[in-house]
């Protein structure tokens, strides 16, 4: 086997010494992979912040992009279909650690502006992919109504069971979004969407930062309750002024679950092995060097309030992170990039 080239974010948590033995490794920060560095590199393992088109990518022998992130609006599509670029995400890694994140910073800020949450109140959750999914089940597990808002499902699936938009907004105490970042998502979170939702509602966006205004949030924001923000406009250099209006403001960390981190590194080292012909790696998947590391399950049926938030902040103190961020707003690419990792929770 002719031995590959590999160009590698190096701030990808557990991939160092994996690929070595069958490739020659190259472990840059994402920010600063360049054409000059992939020209000749084979495949390329990176997070969100390496953005691949083709001022990166022209002239190079790349054949296989893998991501280890949910999201792709860093990778162009079009000029990697056109040249046989084989590209992959890692759909769903996350989805369990952006569902604690949800869960811990709602009732983290109900409880500090002593705000009640009963069961029946209702979640709206704009789109229901992967993420959206684990939101769904545990929103439903705690006892709440859930609205449910993601137009290309309602189109294959039918639209039982799905409302539009406009409905969501205006009959949902928590309007929370898990969309992926393209055209029709874009700006989407604009006046429009802020007027038309219930005075007192939670707005959360855990999704991209760029599917939201902040001019149009920063204007509704007095008539909103609590605001919550996990990614943002133009990071890491993020809106001071949004900032400061938010009750939970944290870089971007909302899925960095150990467990996440494993099922991200995992599904680009399988993919990358399988397009190479690498079989010992096929089924790789890391090994935990923490002695606590697995999810913990937990049971929030019948709980009050009180109870739940404890239980909640116990797993995940949200507003550690939210303190960080508001410390030092110019650490934020430091705070991602040297994040401990917490444990995820999970609910039958």
């Amino acid at each position: 086997m002719n031995r590959i080239k590999i160009v590698a974010d190096r701030n990808i948590p557990f991939l160092e010494g994996v690929f070595e033995p069958y490739a020659d490794v190259v472990y840059i920060d994402g920010r600063a992979i360049s054409h000059d560095d992939v020209k000749d590199a084979d495949a390329l393992i990176i997070r969100t912040r390496t953005r691949c088109n083709a001022s990166l990518l022209d002239g190079t022998k790349v054949s296989m992009i893998a991501t280890a992130t949910i999201g792709t609006d860093h990778i162009d599509f079009g000029y990697c279909n056109a040249h046989g670029i084989e590209v992959h995400n890692a759909q769903g890694c996350n989805a369990g650690g952006v569902m604690q994140y949800v869960f811990s910073a709602l009732y983290g800020t109900a409880s500090r502006k002593f705000i009640k949450l009963s069961p029946g109140d209702t979640v709206g959750i704009v789109g229901v992919g992967n993420v959206g999914k684990k939101i769904e089940h545990m929103a439903r597990h705690i006892g709440f109504n859930v609205l449910r808002c993601d137009p290309p499902r309602a189109r294959e699936e039918g639209e039982d069971g799905f409302c539009p938009l406009e409905h969501l907004l205006l009959n949902s105490k928590v309007v929370t979004l898990h969309v992926p970042l393209n055209d029709s998502t874009r700006g989407m979170a604009d006046e429009n969407f802020f007027s038309l939702m219930r005075p007192g509602a939670f707005f959360i966006n855990t999704s991209r930062g760029e599917v939201m205004s902040d001019s149009a949030l920063m204007d509704a924001a007095p008539k909103l309750g609590p605001v919550i923000i996990d990614t943002w406009n133009n990071e890491p250099d993020i809106n001071r002024s949004l900032l400061d209006i938010t009750d939970i403001a944290t870089p971007h960390i909302a899925g960095y679950s150990y467990q996440g981190k494993q099922n991200g590194t995992a599904s680009s080292v399988q993919t990358v092995a399988r397009h190479f012909g690498i079989s010992p790696l096929y089924d790789f998947f890391p090994a935990s060097d923490e002695p606590d590391s697995r999810p913990v399950h937990l049971d929030l049926r019948g709980k009050n309030q009180g109870e739940i938030t404890s239980i909640l902040q116990y797993n995940y103190p949200v507003f550690t992170d939210d303190f960080m961020l508001r410390v030092d707003p110019g650490s934020f690419e430091r705070l991602r990039t040297e994040y401990r990792y917490r444990r995820e929770i999970y609910v039958d």
